[in-house]
């Protein structure tokens, strides 16, 4: 039985008061024991979320495809991360792969470079709207699932999450239908399959298109889908927690 995970994709969204506000509110949270939960600040916030946090994991929203130490201005190691309280981060969100034009090469390099530092790499994948419309949304998926397998093996999944995040209903009010959700997620698990069954299922894959309390609980009853991947709603205390006990369900 593979454990939920709920995590809360914060992006580039907070002040310093908001955001301490936000811990303080997620800290006093009654959260099911079942499920294990996440937030992911922007990076000055990151200090100050593990040190409030208790019962919530902290990551970050990227790493550099350097584990360690180096002359790289600008870039944040997943040594530094760690250091700083993380145990997760993401890899290959599509804000990423669209405005710094990420390939799938670069994504399984922070991948690697995640895991060689401690960390739990959350894989994001993702088709748009026009990959979608051409029958391409599986193909788009798996390749970007099978880059990763290239370089790092299939065993590398073990220790990793895969999130699920159509593009195109990402930031836009649109959701996946649950069916449509569980047929991606089904093929991943499918995917990684090819390679090792065991892999495959206790792979978490988590949904991530505009996740809402209100469709929650459909979406993660589906036998495919572990979780959730939030945006706009984590930033929202009471909304985030709800989604939380759907996931516990």
């Amino acid at each position: 039985m593979r454990r939920p995970l709920v995590a809360g994709n914060w992006k580039m969204n907070g002040s310093l008061q908001q955001v301490s506000a936000l811990l303080a509110a997620l800290d006093s949270l009654a959260l099911p024991d079942t499920v294990d939960v996440a937030v992911f600040p922007s990076m000055p916030h990151l200090i100050l979320a593990a040190d409030k946090l208790k019962a919530i994991a902290v990551g970050a929203q990227d790493c550099s495809v350097q584990a360690g130490f180096a002359a790289m201005t600008g870039e944040t190691s997943a040594t530094q991360l760690k250091d700083a309280g993380c145990s997760l981060v993401l890899v290959g969100h599509s804000e990423r792969r669209e405005l710094q034009g990420e390939t799938d090469d670069v994504v399984a390099s922070k991948f690697v470079a995640a895991q060689s530092a401690g960390l739990v790499p959350v894989l994001c994948v993702g088709e748009t709207l026009q990959q979608r419309e051409q029958g391409k949304a599986i193909e788009t998926v798996t390749e970007q699932v099978e880059a990763v397998i290239r370089t790092a093996g299939v065993d590398a999944l073990a220790n990793s999450v895969l999130a699920y995040e159509p593009v195109w209903a990402i930031g836009t009010g649109l959701t996946a239908s649950p069916e449509q959700a569980q047929q991606v997620h089904e093929a991943l698990r499918n995917a990684v399959a090819c390679h090792s069954d065991a892999v495959a299922q206790g792979l978490r894959i988590v949904y991530g298109g505009s996740v809402k309390a209100a469709s929650a609980a459909e979406l993660f009853a589906q036998q495919d889908i572990d979780g959730g991947l939030v945006g706009g709603a984590s930033l929202d205390p009471d909304e985030f927690g709800a989604i939380i006990v759907a996931a516990g369900k």
